[in-house]
């Protein structure tokens, strides 16, 4: 697993965050700070849109990640330092103390629990069953069977669908499964929600829906050497302050039309 299974290949949203990449925001050289006091310096990859990428227009670096690491350095009272990096070598950045904390979607699994310390999760996905506007035959994962959904092969979703015992018809991505969708070539498709609800607020289109949720729940947390315990405890105690005056909540609905942040963790 990467972050988690984001099936957005093809998409438009992806296409238009490439120009400013391969910058580093603040001085990334600077020593480990850690918990306390001074800047807190995050990895993201910057290029992942809608979570850590440059707009276009400004050239600066923002997204739902970006703006709550923010949000938790405000809350902190310490300014926050972004290296941009590519995901293969996010984690080994953190480990060489090139920064002190991974900000980029990171799903929360017992291997990776493992090996690092996280916070308190800031997103909580699930498995989005999306069909046409007007498809009223489909409240739960249980209607998808016997209808065709579009899927992408090799990811987990495709075994979501023939698992509730669709007919999978083989695509290359979500732009491909949303057109076969609205021509009416196929039933559903199945995705992560947090793409679905991307696509549905970027693109306005109002012509599909998310007509269930699968069972499925992956959590996204800020990521910490193993040893930082002390600010992991910081970024909880901050995220718990923002989820509880609403800035998570708010941080979400403008990213992806509803809150996304998920309840505190336990």
């Amino acid at each position: 697993m990467r972050r988690r299974t984001f099936a957005l290949a093809g998409t438009l949203v992806l296409t238009a965050v490439l120009a400013g990449c391969g910058q580093d925001e603040g001085g990334s050289g600077s020593a480990s700070t850690g918990s306390g006091s001074g800047a807190i310096r995050i990895g993201t990859e910057g290029t992942y849109s809608p979570f850590s990428f440059h707009d276009t227009a400004t050239n600066e670096l923002t997204g739902y990640d970006v703006e709550v690491a923010r949000a938790v350095g405000q809350e902190l009272g310490r300014e926050v330092e972004f290296s941009e990096t590519t995901w293969d070598s996010i984690f080994a950045g953190l480990e060489a103390e090139r920064f002190d904390v991974v900000g980029n979607q990171v799903s929360i699994t017992p291997e990776r629990e493992a090996k690092y310390t996280f916070s308190a999760p800031y997103t909580v996905s699930t498995g989005a069953i999306v069909t046409r506007a007007d498809d009223t035959s489909v409240t739960s994962l249980a209607d998808v069977a016997g209808k065709t959904s579009a899927q992408s092969t090799t990811s987990n979703w495709a075994a979501t669908a023939t698992g509730a015992g669709a007919r999978v018809e083989a695509v290359e991505g979500l732009t491909q499964a949303v057109a076969l969708l609205k021509q009416g070539r196929v039933d559903v498709t199945i995705n992560d929600d947090l793409a679905i609800l991307d696509y549905l607020k970027t693109s306005g289109d109002t012509s599909i829906k998310i007509a269930a949720r699968t069972p499925d729940r992956t959590e996204q947390a800020f990521a910490f050497r193993k040893e930082d315990t002390a600010l992991a405890a910081e970024f909880d105690t901050a995220l718990a302050k923002l989820r509880a005056d609403g800035t998570l909540a708010e941080i979400s609905q403008k990213w992806f039309g509803e809150d996304v942040s998920g309840p505190a963790a336990g």
